[in-house]
Order: structure tokens, then C-alpha cells, then sequence
């Protein structure tokens, strides 16, 4: 089963090359499960039982089902709500993007998206991915582009011409990090005119454009007895795929279950599409107006309510445990990772840590605890950020990897299966939470 899964989580991550198209794949994996398109620019009708999908931007996507006795559970209506990110570190290509010379190169100017480990971007194949803005007629639309060719590389420089690389290489983004795409059949404005030709349209058609570097090594499952899986993009897609497969598995008509994946994580969340943005608070305050609920009853919803965030943790490297905390340490394939850090970068707490624990121990599956070394500062996630807007119970979780935000990352062949177990036993819960007290798991 655990291979079957990552087959499919690789199956997953090549259909999702930017943010956009991962926003458009789950869009179409859900409306083709029969969930309604609603837009946030029209009125919304929604009964219960319903199945409901959202976009922002068409970046963002939040998904609802409506639990049929949702409105008539007996602790009050409330929401169980899970979130990934769909975005990962890349290099964006900017407005005016291409670079003439020296000689007869060209090349492209490109960006940071996110913190990325630089050195992993050198000398792989690469192709660009994004969306495309572009005049018809009287209208301006978007058009997704993902060519499926190699086009670019980042060339190393020999190290008979830096001998100091293996010891003192800090890759310059401006000087470095530069993507190679000719050295004399192309000429400024052919670049542009490839895009265009990739969208459909004349290049005087293109307005504007978001396109992004992607890595085009595809994803694997390797290992003597099979036990790794490797693609791009682990952070955060494989936590996108596991919880949007046991959103669309779980059967739950006691609550508003909910699923989320958020753009731009990887830069700080605080965009109009982001974790730190109004959409999910926009999004279940008109669930609740639709469905019939004062003010105040969607208040006391939300006070009843919990959110899983779901992001890769950092598995043990077996080359460098001397950075990891003595304890608070966990292993590929070792189970889904519970995220705790007393300066609130993970929103785990004790109540929160407890139910998600009571979960894991009814569906069977293992899990393992994430703290930093006390000596070091370690990353943040979507949870807390989301939590500014809706302020629910969360739990901060995720799937241990290795490479995180490497162009090519590595996990443990079985952990996206645990996380798909133990998000379905979290999505058909019927949680009753009574403040910070109590909450009874049906």
C-alpha cells in the first residue's frame, strides 16, 4: 500500500509544477468528486450535505463539506479543518527577463522564491511553470503554462577556475544562480516569444505573466528494500496530496469539514491568497451566514472548532545528528511528526497535542515528536499565521524529510500513508471541544 501511495503522491507532484497548476489540480480533482465551484464574487447557496470549492487568486484553494446533521450536532456546530501550502522554494523569473551576452548567450533574470538551498539548483535540467495574462479582445485572461521540455540549466563553474569551491562557495543569486537557455539560436525577445507560443496567443497578446523555475528530475521511489521516495517539492506538496486524500475518503455529518492549501508560505503567508490572509476567515464566515447562523453562532463554531496544519518536519540526517535536540528527534517512516516549540513558530500545545495524539493511537498509525535544539531557531509554518485570522485549536504536523527546501528532497516511503490514516481519523472525529477543558472524540 505504502508504494502505491507514493506513486501517486509522484503522480501528484508532477501535475502541480507551479502553485497555480496545484491549485487547478485539486480544483479538478475535487469538482470532478461532484464539489460545487463557488466564486467569492457571487452570492452563496449552500445546504447541508453540500460539497463546496474555492479559489483566491488561483493560488489558493479552500474546499467545504457540510456535514448533513452539521447545524444539529449536539455540542453546536463547529468546523475540522486541515491546511498545507501548496508553494515551494524556486526561482521566479522576473517581468523583463531575459539577459543578452556576453557573447551570443542568453539567459534569464531570475529571483529567489523562498529560502532555497542554492547549490541544489546547479546543473540539473529545469523548464519554467506559471500562469500567463493575455489579451482577448476586450478581455485580459489566464492561461497556465508548463512546457514539457528541458529549457534551461545553471551551470557550475570548473573548479579548475575556483579551486576554493569545495570549501568557501557561497553562491552570488545575481552572478551564480543565472539560467542558461542559449549561446547563439536565440536572440532577446525569442524567450518571450516561446511563452507566448506555449500560451496559445501572439506575443503581443501577453500582458503579463508569474513564471517559475522547475526542476525537471522526476520523482522516484528508490532504495535496495525501497524505502525512500524522492521528488521535488516534498515541502509542502506531500502534505497537500495526504490531506486532500483523506478529505475526499473521510465520511464525517456531524461537522463542517474543511481543507486548505494556501499559496505563498514559503514567503511569509502575508499576502490577499496567503495563510495570514482574510480568505479562510472570508470563506467560513459565509459558510455560516449561508447555512443560516447569527453572528454570534458562528463565533461560538469557530470556538468549537480545530485545525491540523500540515507541514514537513525535519527528519534525523545520519550524517549530522549533532544539530538535531537529544529527544525531540524523528526518523523516515518513523510515523507523522507532532511540532512543538515554546516561542509559538508551531501552534501545538498540550490540548491540541492531546487530541491529535488520541487520533493517531485509534487509527493505529505511529508518531514521533519535532523540537529544535534550545540552542538554535528553527522555521515557522502556516498554522500560527492562520490562526491571526481564525483563532481555533491547532495542532502543527507533518511528514519527516530529509533536503528540506533542497530542489530535491527525500522522504520515507510510508509516511505519506500514515499521514493520509491519521488526517481521515482527524476528518470523521466527531469532536465536541468544550473550551480549553474537555472535548469528547466520537
Amino acid at each position: 500500500m505504502a508504494h502505491g501511495v507514493s506513486t501517486k503522491l509522484i503522480e501528484f507532484i508532477e501535475a502541480c509544477p507551479s502553485m497555480f497548476h496545484t491549485t487547478a489540480t485539486i480544483r479538478t480533482r475535487l469538482e470532478a468528486a461532484g464539489f460545487e465551484h463557488l466564486s467569492e464574487g457571487d452570492s452563496w447557496n449552500i445546504a447541508a450535505g453540500g460539497r463546496y470549492v474555492i479559489t483566491r487568486n488561483n493560488s489558493s484553494v479552500i474546499a467545504i463539506r457540510v456535514g448533513k446533521q452539521a447545524l444539529n450536532h449536539e455540542g453546536g456546530m463547529h468546523f475540522q479543518l486541515t491546511a498545507a501550502h501548496g508553494d515551494s522554494p524556486t526561482f521566479k523569473i522576473k517581468s523583463t527577463g531575459e539577459l543578452e551576452g556576453p557573447g551570443k548567450a542568453l539567459r534569464l533574470d531570475v529571483e529567489a522564491y523562498g529560502g532555497m538551498i542554492d547549490y541544489t539548483w546547479f546543473d540539473r535540467p529545469l523548464s519554467v511553470a506559471g500562469r500567463v495574462l493575455v489579451r482577448e479582445g476586450d478581455s485580459i485572461v489566464s492561461r497556465l503554462i508548463a512546457p514539457d521540455r528541458d529549457l534551461a540549466i545553471i551551470p557550475s563553474l570548473a573548479i579548475h577556475l575556483d579551486r576554493s569551491v569545495n570549501s568557501e562557495f557561497s553562491p552570488n543569486r545575481a552572478v551564480d544562480l543565472v539560467p542558461l537557455i542559449s549561446v547563439g539560436k536565440l536572440k532577446a525577445g525569442d524567450f518571450e516569444a516561446y511563452i507566448a507560443q506555449e500560451a496559445g496567443v501572439d506575443p503581443s497578446q501577453v500582458l503579463a505573466r508569474d513564471l517559475f523555475l522547475v526542476n525537471r528530475q522526476s520523482g522516484r521511489i528508490w532504495g535496495v528494500q525501497q524505502e525512500f521516495v524522492s521528488a521535488p517539492k516534498l515541502d509542502d506538496l506531500m502534505c497537500a496530496f495526504a490531506s486532500l486524500e483523506a478529505f475526499m475518503q473521510a465520511e464525517n455529518e456531524h461537522c463542517v469539514s474543511v481543507y486548505c492549501c494556501f499559496d505563498n508560505e514559503e514567503v511569509g503567508s502575508n499576502t490577499k491568497q496567503g495563510a495570514m490572509s482574510t480568505f479562510l476567515a472570508d470563506v467560513l464566515s459565509r459558510v455560516s451566514t449561508a447555512l443560516g447562523l447569527t453572528a454570534e453562532e458562528h463565533l461560538c463554531a469557530i470556538a468549537r472548532s480545530m485545525l491540523v496544519s500540515c507541514d514537513n518536519a525535519h527528519a534525523l540526517h545520519p550524517n549530522r545528528p549533532e544539530r538535531y535536540d537529544e529527544i525531540n528527534r524523528c526518523y523516515l517512516n518513523g510515523g507523522v511528526v507532532i511540532k512543538e516549540e515554546a516561542g509559538q513558530r508551531y501552534c501545538t500545545d498540550a490540548f491540541s497535542r492531546a487530541v491529535f495524539v488520541a487520533l493517531c493511537e485509534r487509527a493505529g498509525v505511529p508518531w514521533q515528536s519535532f523540537a529544535n535544539r534550545s540552542d538554535s531557531v528553527g522555521g515557522s509554518t502556516l498554522g500560527n499565521l492562520s490562526n491571526m485570522q481564525v483563532s481555533v485549536h491547532a495542532v502543527d504536523i507533518g511528514c519527516p524529510q530529509l533536503a528540506m527546501h533542497a530542489s530535491y528532497e527525500t522522504a520515507g516511503v510510508r509516511d505519506a500513508a500514515y499521514m493520509i490514516d491519521a488526517l481521515t481519523a482527524f476528518f470523521e472525529a466527531d469532536l465536541a471541544i468544550d473550551g480549553a477543558d474537555a472535548v469528547s472524540i466520537g
